[in-house]
């Protein structure tokens, strides 16, 4: 049983990938945007890399319950309870049994609460699967510092190659939910921006950062070939009309009931812009005829492809270099999606 950030410890992601419900310090993407604090720097040969993240404060089980006494005396009588997996972006609590309290953990995260609050109960409606809608919000109070949200629980397990029956057959079902998204009405919805780390912006955003994790990765993976893959991205510039995405499609974002896709969680990245952000799954998740079946579905252009192959290799190159100093088992995870990323670039072109 899994919440809305898709966090479950019953299971376990094929990848390293994950979304919001695994995401470690050093595979935060907000402290990385060119020009912001905390760019990653290079501490010693061999040492890795050091990616500082945002200044994350975590609360109790206590002090949600003050929060939702104190603003929401209707559900005051609730228990509340962590969920099994908390989140990097957001910290989750049970509420009763039909609800969850999400709370960011840090500043730059509570710039997605407003958004969410305006556009899922939009999306929700127009899309062919279970979403994410808040049913309240709350302000800051009682030690916490930003507005919060409480949601309604979602029921299922976080997919993997464990609990998906068929994954050409997943493939095609996230794809027709990806194609659902970007039909709906795009007009006034949130442009790429620090609400949602430039997802559906220019891939340039992150040339410079890029070009720093191959440097520094040195022999680690292959540089040269990691560069062309990157600026084959760079040159597919996007053209086209904004449209919804998601921004964050990772396993651990997705629900899985019978061993079918059930719902899309965490939309704290989505926008409108270039939905080329949700292809990276295809590298992380998909391979072979699976892979294929979510392309053909999605029915992209094959620049779109090349700037989601761009987004799966900058990702992986930043949780690379950051798991190598503290996870090593969860680096070869990794690697193994950047051998995904230049094997299918070098087959395909």
């Amino acid at each position: 049983m899994t919440s809305d950030t898709g966090a479950d410890t019953r299971t376990r992601p094929s990848t390293a990938q994950d979304g919001d419900g695994a995401r470690a310090p050093e595979q935060d993407d907000g402290a990385t945007v060119p020009g912001a604090d905390g760019e990653a720097t290079a501490p010693g040969q061999d040492d890795g890399v050091s990616v500082p993240g945002p200044d994350r404060r975590l609360v109790d089980v206590d002090v949600v319950r003050r929060l939702v006494a104190r603003q929401l005396p209707q559900w005051a009588d609730l228990p509340v309870r962590p969920v099994e997996t908390g989140g990097w972006d957001n910290q989750t609590f049970r509420l009763g049994d039909r609800m969850t309290v999400r709370l960011p953990t840090a500043a730059e995260y509570a710039r997605a609460v407003e958004k969410e609050h305006r556009w899922l109960p939009v999306l929700a409606p127009q899309l062919p699967l279970p979403i994410p809608v808040p049913l309240a919000k709350g302000e800051p109070g009682e030690g916490f510092r930003f507005p919060w949200s409480v949601y309604g629980w979602i029921e299922g397990e976080r997919a993997g190659l464990d609990t998906v029956a068929d994954l050409t057959t997943f493939a095609e079902d996230l794809a027709d939910f990806l194609v659902a998204l970007r039909g709906a009405d795009a007009a006034g919805g949130p442009p790429p921006g620090l609400h949602n780390w430039f997802r559906g912006g220019p891939l340039l955003t992150y040339d410079e950062q890029t070009r720093q994790m191959v440097e520094v990765l040195g022999d680690r993976v292959p540089g040269d070939l990691a560069t062309q893959v990157w600026e084959t991205a760079l040159r597919a510039t996007w053209d086209g009309p904004p449209v919804w995405f998601h921004g964050d499609v990772a396993v651990g974002n997705l629900l899985v009931r019978d061993g079918a896709l059930s719902a899309v969680l965490d939309f704290g990245t989505c926008g409108v812009g270039d939905p080329a952000c949700d292809l990276a799954i295809a590298w992380t998740l998909f391979t072979g005829e699976s892979r294929d079946a979510y392309r053909e579905r999605l029915g992209v252009d094959p620049g779109t492809w090349a700037r989601g192959r761009g987004w799966a290799l900058w990702k992986a190159l930043l949780v690379y270099a950051g798991e190598l100093e503290t996870d090593a088992a969860a680096a070869a995870l990794t690697r193994a999606v950047i051998e995904q990323i230049l094997t299918e670039y070098s087959t395909s072109g």
